[in-house]
């Protein structure tokens, strides 16, 4: 299968198309860094910022769309811009393709109800927090709009080898042998492993579906607490979790954030509301949907990164 996969500079994106490229599809690779830039060789690799033209259109059989701003701070228009015009973009640009699979994210679930157990039909786009979120949330409707066949993963915090985002803010959240973390650690959270990301992927080109929206994280959602001793004993780094009760958390969490919209901040502060409620209040995800349709099997979990 011919496959186009956009992203593929960053994390998911890269570890995507090759594993497609291993796998024996003919990849075509876009990622907005110059080939230079990336640690490893992509297959078929083009750069592209997916907010311009693409000069030249190979066709297509397939379309992942892993290309985002991520993080939890910044300007709104610079996520929307990103987010959502430019997932237009590349869905009006491969308007040929069979299938367009469009990587979004849990965060898009309104804060205004349970995080636990959560299925694909729960309310989505209310009370977010951040930009990302409610941009992903703004992509989701325009491709709902759209009248595309359209695909939509929702993975939540994807992890593993390769990871650029979440152990490094983990690990640069430490101070003097501490990490703080809101909530007692026992709540469940659902991640998922970028091995069980791209399997996700792989089970959707493989069968003939064209629409549809799921769920997609490891088996287990482990407590908060012990995914972080997992996550630093992986990197070698002795760490005391101290625990901070959510209401103190999400205090200092506001007057973090006003601080640094105060001060004009370019950078996220390291305490957001939207990681107070993602780590204190916990969020699991329903995979009956992807178990059952997609035949989903997910085989990795956190522990896989233990020594």
């Amino acid at each position: 299968m011919r496959v186009a996969v956009t992203g593929a500079s960053g994390f998911m994106g890269g570890v995507l198309a090759r594993a497609l490229d291993a796998a024996g599809h003919e990849v075509f690779s876009y990622g907005q860094r110059r080939a230079d830039q990336i640690g490893g060789p992509l297959p078929s690799y083009t750069q592209w910022n997916v907010v311009s033209v693409l000069s030249k259109k190979p066709a297509v059989d397939a379309v992942v769309h892993c290309a985002a701003k991520l993080g939890d701070w910044g300007a709104e228009d610079e996520y929307v811009r990103v987010n959502v015009e430019g997932t237009r973009r590349v869905l009006d640009t491969f308007s040929d393709a069979g299938r367009f699979i469009h990587v979004s994210s849990a965060s898009v679930y309104s804060s205004d109800q349970s995080g636990q157990n959560l299925s694909e039909d729960a309310s989505v786009g209310r009370g977010l927090h951040t930009a990302y979120a409610r941009s992903k949330a703004a992509a989701e409707r325009m491709l709902a709009a759209s009248g595309r066949d359209v695909i939509i993963l929702r993975p939540h915090i994807v992890y593993g080898p390769g990871d650029t985002t979440l152990m490094p803010r983990v690990l640069a959240a430490r101070r003097f042998g501490c990490l703080a973390v809101p909530g007692n650690g026992r709540n469940p959270v659902s991640v998922t492993h970028i091995g069980n990301f791209v399997h996700a992927v792989q089970r959707v080109l493989e069968l003939k579906l064209s629409s549809g929206i799921f769920n997609i994280a490891d088996a287990e959602a482990p407590p908060v607490g012990e995914l972080l001793d997992t996550l630093l004993a992986m990197n070698g780094a002795p760490t005391r979790l101290l625990f901070i009760p959510r209401s103190l958390a999400w205090g200092a969490a506001v007057a973090s954030e006003n601080a640094a919209k105060l001060l004009r901040r370019q950078t996220a502060p390291r305490l957001t509301r939207y990681l107070v409620t993602q780590v204190a209040d916990g969020h699991t995800l329903n995979l009956r949907r992807a178990f059952e349709t997609l035949g989903y099997e997910p085989r990795h979990t956190f522990r896989d990164l233990l020594p």
